[in-house]
């Protein structure tokens, strides 16, 4: 059983950085591919940054390239999203979510979610 754990969510001042980390168990060798998804009141859920468990392959969403990092620590089984330069309209539910490869993540296609972690950028 694929269990999903999120951390690291919280208040941040615009300009401010979070680190978000993704720790996961149960995930066999066909799903390659784990990713950050958000969603804000009232939109729908958007692809935030996607990273490959074999090849480290990433994606990132044009709305936080160059302000974000996504990054793997295979032997902790944990994916981390480090973001800087935070703004108000980062503001949103942030979810850790695994699936089959890059493809299905940069498709929102995936195939296990975590239970998400709120991130708020308010002054």
């Amino acid at each position: 059983q694929v269990q999903i754990v999120e951390s690291g969510g919280g208040l941040v001042q615009p300009g401010g950085s979070l680190r978000l980390s993704c720790t996961t168990s149960g995930v066999t060798a066909d799903s390659d591919a784990i990713g950050w998804f958000r969603q804000a009141p009232g939109k729908e859920r958007e692809r935030v940054a996607c990273i490959s468990r074999s090849d480290g392959e990433t994606y990132y969403e044009d709305s936080v390239k160059g302000r974000s990092t996504i990054s793997r620590d295979n032997a902790k089984n944990t994916v981390y999203l480090q973001m800087n330069s935070l703004k108000p309209e980062d503001t949103a539910i942030y979810s850790c979510a695994v699936g089959y490869d890059m493809l299905a993540c940069v498709g929102l296609a995936m195939n296990y979610w975590g239970q998400g972690t709120q991130v708020t950028v308010s002054s």
